[in-house]
């Protein structure tokens, strides 16, 4: 099953350093490893996958013998701010967004 999170406001580069820790875990093993991990994008990483169990649970599949077959995060584009500089000048500031995609699979040892 999938599940999918737009416009989540944090860096890609950020996030992915999340979701490759739990790529290719079962969902109980990733759910325990991101509940002790003290970064900003696990909670919402976790509710992302608990989605995507209940959308495979939804299916018909058994949610213990789910894995995380892909997990990507690309860009969502940026929302851009202007602060004032030095002689009148304006700089941009970026603050960059992250679209997550999700795909569970049945574990294949089960």
């Amino acid at each position: 099953m999938k599940a999918e999170l737009t416009g989540y406001g944090q860096s890609p580069r950020k996030v992915r350093l999340v979701t490759d820790l739990v790529k290719g875990k079962r969902v109980s093993d990733a759910l325990t490893a991101l509940a002790f991990l003290p970064k900003r994008a696990a909670e919402p990483i976790a509710k992302l996958i608990r989605s995507a169990a209940a959308n495979a649970a939804q299916g018909g599949d058994h949610v213990e013998n789910l894995r995380i077959e892909n997990i990507t995060v690309d860009s969502s584009g940026m929302l851009r701010r202007y602060r004032a500089r030095a002689f009148g000048r304006g700089a941009t500031i970026r603050h960059r967004r992250s679209r997550i995609a999700i795909t569970l699979s049945e574990d294949q040892g089960a």
